[in-house]
């Protein structure tokens, strides 16, 4: 039997193959994530902390908002119709 040979189109390399192309991009790409991520200004643990507490209380005032309006809506619409809740 003939020997197996990789036909690649003439004057292509392999480093312009489109596997070599991504994983340069790939490599492209994490070093500039690495880069950016260097230049975060992390919180500090206090400023996570209250930030937390903000959101979590947040949640909180809206959840009790929206139960208020629809108990309130309920009622009206329960007169509307005549019908008692």
């Amino acid at each position: 039997m003939a020997e197996r040979t990789m036909n690649r189109p003439p004057g292509r390399t392999t480093a312009n193959t489109p596997r070599a192309e991504r994983m340069a991009r790939s490599r492209e790409y994490m070093q500039g994530l690495i880069s950016e991520m260097r230049r975060v200004t992390w919180p500090t643990r206090q400023e996570w902390v209250s930030a937390t507490v903000l959101t979590v209380s947040l949640v909180i005032v809206v959840g009790l908002f929206t139960a208020g309006c629809d108990w309130l809506f309920t009622q009206l619409f329960a007169l509307l119709h005549g019908g008692a809740s």
